[in-house]
């Protein structure tokens, strides 16, 4: 079940998030240098379309910041984990782009069968175009380190999609 994220959480989001959309730099193709999703270039327009799509979409469970509910890495009552969060601080830059993929678009069950999430699969909601724009904007939003060893993760990742 989606929630809307209150307008307040949107502006901050939007706000705080767009300085990274500005603050890559652009080849004159368009493509922010250094960063793809799924072997494809990204454009500041991919950037900027999954930020608006997050902050609709994700950020009422994983926050505006990206920075996941509180005590992320502790189960709740339900034995499900919190939401974690999508910024430096958190694992989202430890799995390749096919499986973020994977799991934002079929749940977290269909990338670790039988695990039972609070998130829901985004299939039949968002486009996979919409979802490859929301992850290129998490992952715009790394440190450099980050950004390589996701990168690196992502190249060694072979499977199919």
């Amino acid at each position: 079940m989606r929630r809307a994220a209150p307008i307040g959480a949107v502006f901050v989001a939007l706000s705080a998030a767009g300085f990274a959309v500005f603050a890559q730099s652009e080849s004159d193709e368009g493509f922010v240098d250094g960063l793809s999703f799924l072997g494809e270039p990204v454009t500041a327009a991919d950037i900027a379309a999954g930020q608006a799509l997050y902050a609709e979409n994700c950020a009422s469970c994983h926050g505006a910041e990206l920075e996941g509910q509180p005590d992320w890495r502790r189960r709740l009552d339900t034995g499900r984990m919190p939401a974690p969060p999508h910024d430096d601080t958190g694992h989202t830059w430890h799995h390749s782009d096919r499986n973020l993929f994977i799991v934002t678009k079929g749940g977290v069950g269909a990338g670790v069968p039988g695990y039972e999430s609070d998130m829901p699969a985004f299939e039949g909601v968002l486009t996979d175009d919409e979802i490859a724009d929301v992850l290129a904007y998490i992952k715009s939003t790394w440190p450099d380190r980050q950004r390589k060893v996701q990168a690196e993760v992502s190249a060694n990742d072979k499977g199919d999609l």
